[in-house]
C-alpha cells in the first residue's frame, strides 16, 4: 500500500513542476512562492483550527513541538526558493531529472542515519540510476548549463541536497506526530516565513519590487497538486515496512511528466539523448520498486 501512495504522490508532483513552469516563466518569482505557501496553508486551515481547538491525538502542541516543526518549515522554503529560480530559467528537460538525483541523496543518509537496508534488485535499481544521473548531467553541459558556467544548475542541485535532508528530516518527525498536522502547521509556517522574507527584501533591496508579477490559474495549481502529492507522500511514510529510500526514489519518477511537457510543449532540444537517459533513470525505478515488493 505504502508503494501504490508513493506513485501517487509521484504523478502529483510531476503536474506540480510543469505548474511551477507556467507561472514562473516570465514573472516574480519569489511573488508566486508566496502565494503558493498561502494557498497551500488555507488548504490546510481545517487541520489547524481542529488542533487550536480541540488538540490532536499524537501532536501535543507544545513548543518544542512547533519548533520541530519549524525547523522542516525553513528548510523546505530554501529548497523551494532555490528550485523556482531554477526552474524559471533551466529547461524541464535539465531540471527535472537534476531534481530526481534526490533519492541518491536520501540513501546515504538513510543507510547512515536510520540503519536501512536495501537486497541486491534495489541495489541494482540504484547503481543504474547513479548511471542515469550521470549522462543527464553530460546532456546539460552540451547545452550550456554546466557547473562551471550556470548559477542555475547550482541552485537546482542545492534545491535537490535541501530536499534530500527534508525527506531525512520527514522521518523523524512522522515518528512523533501525525502527517496531517506536520504538513499543516509546515505550511503555516512557510507562509509566515516568506512574508517576513519579501517583506525585510523590499525594505532593503527596493529594487526587488520592480518585477512584474502577474496573476496565472496555474499559480493555485501548484498549491493543489502539492498538497496532494504530500498527503500521499505522508501517508505512505506512515505505513508499517515503508523505506523512506526508496519512497523517495519511487517520488523522483514525476520527472516523466515535466519531461513530456518540456518536449512536446515547450519544444526543447536535444530529446534523443535526454530521453534515452530518461529511460534509464525510469528503469532503475522499476527496478527499485519490483525489489522493495520482494520478501
Amino acid at each position: 500500500m505504502w508503494i501504490l501512495c508513493a506513485l501517487a504522490s509521484a504523478l502529483c508532483l510531476g503536474f506540480y513542476d510543469v505548474m511551477k513552469k507556467l507561472s514562473v516563466r516570465g514573472n516574480n518569482v519569489l511573488i508566486v512562492l508566496l502565494l503558493n505557501t498561502v494557498f497551500g496553508t488555507l488548504f490546510m486551515m481545517p487541520v489547524i483550527g481542529n488542533t487550536l481547538a480541540h488538540g490532536s491525538i499524537g501532536f501535543d502542541n507544545s513548543v518544542s513541538a512547533h519548533l520541530l516543526i519549524f525547523i522542516k518549515a525553513v528548510i523546505v522554503l530554501c529548497s523551494w526558493l532555490l528550485g523556482y529560480f531554477a526552474i524559471k530559467h533551466l529547461p524541464l528537460t535539465i531540471q527535472g531529472p537534476i531534481n530526481a538525483s534526490r533519492p541518491v541523496m536520501v540513501l546515504t543518509g538513510a543507510v547512515l542515519i536510520f540503519g536501512e537496508s536495501l537486497n541486491w534488485v534495489q541495489w541494482t535499481g540504484i547503481a543504474l540510476g547513479f548511471a542515469s544521473l550521470y549522462f543527464i548531467s553530460r546532456a546539460g553541459a552540451d547545452e550550456g548549463f554546466s557547473l562551471r558556467s550556470s548559477r542555475w544548475i547550482w541552485m537546482a542541485i542545492g534545491a535537490a541536497v535541501l530536499g534530500a535532508a527534508s525527506s531525512l528530516y520527514d522521518k523523524y518527525l512522522l515518528s512523533l506526530y501525525k502527517p496531517l498536522d506536520v504538513q499543516a502547521w509546515y505550511s503555516l509556517y512557510q507562509c509566515v516565513l516568506m512574508t517576513c522574507a519579501i517583506l525585510t527584501l523590499r525594505a532593503v533591496y527596493p529594487a526587488t519590487a520592480k518585477t512584474a508579477f502577474s496573476w496565472r490559474w496555474s499559480i493555485p495549481m501548484i498549491s493543489v497538486f502539492l498538497t496532494v502529492a504530500d498527503l500521499a507522500y505522508f501517508h505512505s511514510l506512515s505505513l508499517d515496512g515503508a523505506m523512506i529510500s526508496v519512497v523517495s526514489m519511487i517520488r523522483r519518477g514525476s520527472v516523466v511528466v515535466p519531461f513530456l511537457y518540456g518536449a512536446f510543449a515547450l519544444h526543447e532540444s536535444n530529446l534523443k539523448t535526454k530521453g534515452a537517459d530518461l529511460a534509464l533513470l525510469m528503469l532503475s525505478l522499476a527496478i527499485l520498486v519490483a525489489g522493495s515488493t520482494m520478501d
